[in-house]
């Protein structure tokens, strides 16, 4: 280099300038290609750029700086070489570059996401307003009503199923109380599991699965014979069919515009009360004719309760068949990054609701969508790392952690409050609801009951010799009487009690009896050849050369006639799920013109009103009509409850947060449940009251509510 350049300092304080320039810049991003196992930086000029660290070379110098001595040393050996520059012009665009999010603070990602997710509320509500709502929504809303049916039939079916099922499976009262309560219990886990998952893993996928596992095991448990493995697979059917209401509500959701959303969303719920009537029409007309079945044996049996069960997989089998051609959420493939996928998918909706417009020349004219920065961390596991099962665990637990931090982030200060007053709406009103519904049928069962006993006819002191009983024996109370040689062939005993009576020389053949008893009774030289009248029915009674011959196996515990107990279980589920026909149309017809808050308010605070008149309700036509005008009230305030919570969370927690609610809720109807029926036959007071308070507290804290109709799908 020539010597010439030394002598001239205007011209090294300009060089220094510049490398104290690139010095900076190179710090604040990589700019040159870095060689392995150094510090070193390539420049275009085939020099080096060193970073100034302590292990640098010190003592090299470059031909610019040769022939200094160590006063005019400008670079104290940090500097070799002018950058070229091409070098500069890298440098300054690096620095104007975005750095890459692994080295970006979580709060300011957060914020951009924040932000973007904004954007993308906006745009999004534009284009499915572009879309239009038709073909595509409506064949969408059957699809998902279907699975919606599905929830609705799985709660009416046990109820349905036990009066013929506790014979077959010999069932004690508390054995039929926890049947009852394990569809709730499965219900709740149900909501819980998938609704979380459908956030982490989409709505389809989770709906999918969630739906296959309730028809398998509503399948299965229509053949399985022992209580035990019945009662395991009416779990699993309830875990399966309640991912449907949280997933249902947001899938549906997100594909409708703001000004659609409330009245659809609405119309969407009454698939659950065509549920409930479809179970009643099913039951009332499979149930009674006991001979559709076949027996394989004694040890297998299929009668017409277990084809009734399997009748009542058809709205989930359906709805999972619909699904096969029903495409994921774009919203949701937004929320993770997919935008080609959503883009297509939204090019569809398009495309069908054009075509069934009769415009099938109209072009999708979006280009491009807001997408928001991704904040997981997803784990891609080789092949050839760990074992399978080691590879699954792993995915799974992350996904497990995914979705408990999903939760969580549901109770951060954002959303806290929004959560906690949902909350309470939500269990005050199922807890009230659930509860009165199964009290209105043990309130009439317990006035049947009454009535019956009032006309029991009481026979005291009597005698009789010989004499043959050939025909039924019911509603009846004998004290002490005497039989003397007195045959009783082939005759039905139901509610029969005998106390203090003595029977000599008698003879009981083919005898069926119900709710029938001995009590303190003596029997002298009497047979008993094919009954039913099994040890459990005598009490304190005495047996001299008395004897039983071949008595009948099976069950021995008393059930109550099945037909009447059917036929009332029926028609009072089939008029409750009837009547809340009117208040889903006026809850669809006027969501969006009074708002989902008044909605809520008006609807619990009139039920709650609706309680009150319990009081006067002391027969069972009244009891049966107080049941339907509380159901046709309080449905409004359901269907607004659905419409708000999809509303009040963001994409990514929707799902979760109507999952944690919706199993909520069924714990509240467990807790309803249990403690209404525990009053059937003590006070009706407590029951009233309770529900009464409830609706109240839930409508007051429910009106503390944001409003929602006019807010874009966040």
């Amino acid at each position: 280099m020539d010597n010439s350049f030394g002598n001239n300092s205007t011209f090294f304080q300009g060089a220094k300038d510049i490398a104290n320039q690139a010095k900076q810049q190179g710090r604040m991003q990589d700019s040159y290609g870095r060689y392995e196992g150094g510090g070193e930086y390539a420049s275009h000029d085939g020099g080096y750029y060193h970073s100034g660290d302590a292990h640098g070379q010190e003592d090299a110098d470059s031909d610019a700086t040769e022939g200094h001595d160590e006063d005019d040393e400008i670079y104290e050996g940090e500097y070799q070489g002018i950058p070229h520059p091409d070098d500069m012009k890298a440098g300054r665009m690096a620095a104007s570059q975005p750095m890459p999010d692994e080295y970006r603070d979580q709060a300011e990602l957060m914020a951009e996401r924040l932000k973007d997710e904004e954007q993308l509320a906006h745009q999004y509500e534009s284009i499915i307003e572009e879309c239009g709502h038709g073909r595509f929504q409506w064949t969408l809303f059957f699809v998902l009503g279907l699975a919606l049916m599905a929830d609705g039939v799985e709660v009416f079916v046990v109820g349905f199923a036990l009066p013929t099922a506790e014979r077959d499976m010999c069932m004690s009262n508390s054995n039929k109380g926890m049947l009852g309560l394990i569809v709730y219990l499965g219900m709740m886990f149900g909501a819980f599991i998938w609704g979380g998952l459908a956030d982490k893993m989409g709505r389809r996928y989770c709906l999918i699965i969630a739906l296959s596992i309730n028809g398998v095991f509503i399948i299965f448990s229509s053949f399985v014979q022992g209580y035990g493995i019945f009662l395991f697979c009416r779990l699993l059917s309830g875990v399966g069919i309640g991912g449907s209401i949280p997933i249902v509500f947001a899938y549906f959701s997100e594909f409708l515009s703001r000004e659609k959303r409330g009245e659809h969303l609405s119309w969407l719920c009454m698939f659950w009360m065509i549920g409930g009537i479809y179970a009643s029409v099913m039951a009332w007309t499979i149930i009674p004719h006991y001979g559709w079945g076949f027996s394989m044996g004694s040890s297998f049996q299929f009668h017409s309760w277990r084809l009734f069960v399997v009748v009542c997989a058809l709205p989930s089998l359906s709805s999972l068949l619909g699904l096969m051609f029903i495409p994921e959420s774009p919203r949701y493939l937004l929320e993770i990054g997919k935008h080609d996928e959503a883009w297509m998918v939204l090019k569809r909706i398009y495309d069908t609701n054009m075509r069934a417009k009769g415009h099938p020349e109209a072009v999708f004219t979006v280009s491009h969508i807001k997408t928001p920065i991704q904040m997981d961390e997803f784990i891609e596991i080789q092949s050839s790392t760990g074992t399978w099962f080691q590879r699954w665990l792993v995915r799974i637990m992350t996904v497990v952690k995914q979705v408990w931090q999903n939760m969580l982030l549901c109770f951060l200060p954002k959303y806290r409050m929004t959560t906690l007053f949902l909350a309470v709406v939500w269990f005050t009103l199922s807890f009230s609801y659930y509860g009165l519904t199964v009290w209105f049928p043990d309130m009439i069962k317990y006035f049947q009951n009454e009535d019956y006993e009032s006309r029991m006819k009481t026979f005291h002191q009597e005698r009789v010799e010989h004499f043959t009983f050939n025909f039924t024996l019911e509603n009846q109370f004998h004290t002490e009487g005497e039989y003397i040689n007195v045959r009783f062939i082939a005759i039905k005993f139901k509610s029969i009690t005998f106390e203090d009576s003595l029977f000599e020389d008698c003879y009981f053949e083919d005898i069926t009896s119900t709710n029938t008893h001995f009590k303190n009774c003596t029997f002298v030289s009497t047979v008993f050849y094919n009954t039913d009248l099994f040890k459990t029915r005598f009490s304190h009674s005495r047996f001299v050369n008395s004897t039983f011959l071949h008595n009948k196996e099976g069950c021995q515990i008393d059930f109550a006639d099945d037909a009447e107990t059917a036929f009332l279980t029926y028609l009072v589920s089939f008029l409750g799920s009837l009547a809340v026909l009117p208040g889903n149309i006026v809850s669809a017809l006027f969501m969006d013109k009074i708002g989902r808050i008044k909605m809520i308010g008006g609807s619990m605070l009139l039920s709650a009103i609706t309680c009150f008149f319990l009081f006067f309700g002391d027969s069972e036509s009244a009891m049966i009509g107080m049941q339907c005008l509380f159901c046709g009230v309080s449905i409004a305030a359901w269907n607004a409850l659905d419409v708000i919570t999809v509303e009040l969370f963001p994409t990514d927690k929707r799902a979760t947060a109507f999952g944690i609610l919706n199993g909520l809720s069924k714990f509240a109807a467990i807790l309803g449940i249990s403690i209404f029926a525990s009053f059937v036959e003590i006070t009706k007071v407590v029951p009233i009251l309770l529900a009464s308070v409830a609706l109240v507290g839930g409508a007051v804290l429910g009106l503390r509510l944001p409003e929602t109709r006019e807010q874009v799908l966040m």
